[in-house]
């Protein structure tokens, strides 16, 4: 596996999530599909969505509800693709998912790994690699990022660092798809900025490789320390997201 099929396999899995062809996200014109149910989609997808765009950097890709595939695909042709998931333009995205009861929600960035950069770090504790049956008491709140309490049979892999006995950090992997593990991470606040996660996200990283399958991160763009623990490890921008959910649901969110 090269870095072009670490892409190519991220490519054929967004295709999959949003109803298009993988070709479809290196064209230079938008496409607009419509929103369905597919077998294969990211298990945490609540298919089908109302709005949902996502970029490689050429074009964006959308899938929508069926009333919104023309305003939706309009607006798409009307800023450059990277203004797409930028204020002020969101406020115009909000303003066409607002008779349909629908905000602007959820917005993140995807890493994959690059290959050439990508390593097993030294970290200042020792580690262990960890089996489900390893860290089925682990699902606690210090541990929430790296390990999803609703989604505990896609957890299929842990890495753990402990500190005399004392697990200190924790990355998991989830079985979001057939092809991609999504990689969380969790370090106790007195034992950050020791390199700890980096260390834990890499060693990760190689293991889900030599399972056969493609590691990914997420960080939210304003979640720095995150960011910078993606790109500390040997992991490269990939893509972005945008998704929109129901007015109550935003109201929800803000609400916690």
């Amino acid at each position: 596996m090269d870095n072009r099929d670490i892409l190519n396999t991220a490519l054929a899995q967004s295709a999959v999530d949003y109803g298009c062809s993988p070709g479809d996200f290196l064209r230079s014109e938008p496409t607009v599909v419509l929103s369905q149910k597919r077998e294969g989609a990211r298990c945490y997808l609540p298919l089908p969505l109302t709005c949902s765009l996502v970029s490689y950097g050429g074009c964006v890709v959308a899938q929508t509800s069926e009333p919104l595939l023309a305003p939706v695909r309009e607006f798409l042709l009307r800023y450059p693709p990277e203004h797409c998931f930028e204020t002020p333009n969101l406020y115009e995205l909000n303003r066409i998912l607002t008779p349909y009861d629908h905000r602007v929600c959820f917005m993140a960035e995807y890493f994959l790994p690059d290959l050439d950069r990508l390593q097993r770090l030294p970290c200042p504790y020792p580690t262990r690699v960890l089996t489900q049956e390893e860290f089925a008491e682990l699902y606690l709140p210090q541990w929430s990022n790296a390990l999803c309490e609703k989604r505990r049979e896609r957890d299929v892999l842990a890495v753990g660092a402990y500190d005399g006995g004392a697990l200190i950090g924790l990355a998991g992997a989830s079985a979001d798809c057939e092809t991609m593990y999504q990689i969380g991470i969790d370090v106790l606040p007195a034992y950050r900025q020791r390199g700890v996660a980096a260390a834990l996200t890499s060693a990760l990283a190689l293991a889900i490789l030599d399972c056969g399958r493609v590691p990914f991160y997420c960080a939210a763009w304003s979640n720095l320390p995150s960011v910078r623990n993606a790109l500390r490890s040997g992991f490269a921008p990939a893509w972005v997201e945008m998704t929109a959910r129901s007015r109550a649901f935003v109201a929800q969110m803000n609400a916690r």
